[in-house]
């Protein structure tokens, strides 16, 4: 209990002191609630056309105006932002499980098991990761659950690699030496002794990640290889915006990119933050 209101002082201190880290957790908790409750405050149903309502610019009604089929660019902005990050923490919630465990075995056990985790993670990386997403996604299909998995493929590499480098540092660490002296197994040593201290540091990696993740789906989207239309998500009215960037409507791919923006800036930030939070050389 000490140790967890030592932490959350902290946290508070952390947050207090650095403004950028303080606006990263609020733009956090913004696009959360967006996220949560976005779906159901819209003023406009986002999938409702009005070709009579086609291509006006931002305006009291249509705050970010309206796209090429009169649909509302605000209620479908606010209604991607919970598919968007779905999509980014499934994939970093998947690929924790995968490439963190498979890291933390590779690097407390040793042996075979490092050897096939670092072969997959080599072959992995002898790929261009965006070129990689696409090839699994058009195999596997372009459904919201195919974006994940290849989302979280890609990033397994650096997962795996974190994890076995953490974990080989605290195998042969005082603490682990006395529980396996007190008579726990190797099992019971990972789970209770090596994990609890490589999961920070993961979770610094999962918040890093989540901004690529979000960029990883909205390029796929942007191509044609993500979600589907008429589905609202970033990369799609990104895409179909542009089209128009040429004949000065401006705002039909500007507000979704703002947006796209924002969420991989904050991601990034609320990173360094948590870094700064979890890493025990940074308290004082």
């Amino acid at each position: 209990m000490t140790a967890l209101a030592g932490t959350v002082r902290h946290a508070r201190y952390v947050i207090g002191e650095n403004p950028v880290t303080g606006l990263a957790f609020a733009l956090f908790v913004l696009i959360v609630f967006v996220a949560l409750v976005g779906p159901y405050i819209v003023p406009i149903d986002p999938l409702a056309s009005d070709t009579v309502e086609a291509l006006k610019s931002p305006s009291l009604r249509h705050w970010f105006g309206t796209d090429q089929l009169g649909r509302d660019i605000f209620s479908r902005v606010v209604v991607a932002t919970r598919l968007d990050f779905g999509i980014a923490v499934w994939s970093v919630v998947l690929v924790f499980v995968m490439g963190g465990l498979a890291g933390v075995a590779a690097g407390f056990f040793g042996g075979w098991i490092d050897r096939i985790v670092g072969r997959v993670a080599d072959t992995i990386m002898a790929f261009p990761l965006f070129v990689l997403a696409m090839g699994i996604v058009a195999a596997l299909g372009n459904t919201v659950t195919n974006i994940v998995i290849a989302t979280a493929i890609v990033n397994f590499p650096l997962y795996a690699r974190v994890a076995r480098a953490e974990a080989n540092v605290r195998r042969e660490a005082g603490f682990v030496e006395a529980a396996r002296l007190s008579g726990n197994g190797d099992v019971r040593i990972l789970a209770f002794q090596i994990l609890p201290n490589v999961f920070p540091i993961l979770v610094v990696q999962m918040s890093l990640t989540m901004g690529y993740a979000i960029l990883n789906a909205a390029g796929l989207s942007f191509i044609g290889l993500g979600v589907r239309p008429p589905d609202a998500e970033w990369g799609i009215m990104v895409a179909e915006g542009a089209a128009f960037m040429v004949s000065g409507e401006w705002w039909i791919a500007f507000f979704p990119g703002l947006a796209l923006m924002v969420a991989v800036f904050c991601f990034n930030l609320l990173g360094d933050g948590l870094r700064d939070i979890v890493d025990p050389r940074r308290r004082t």
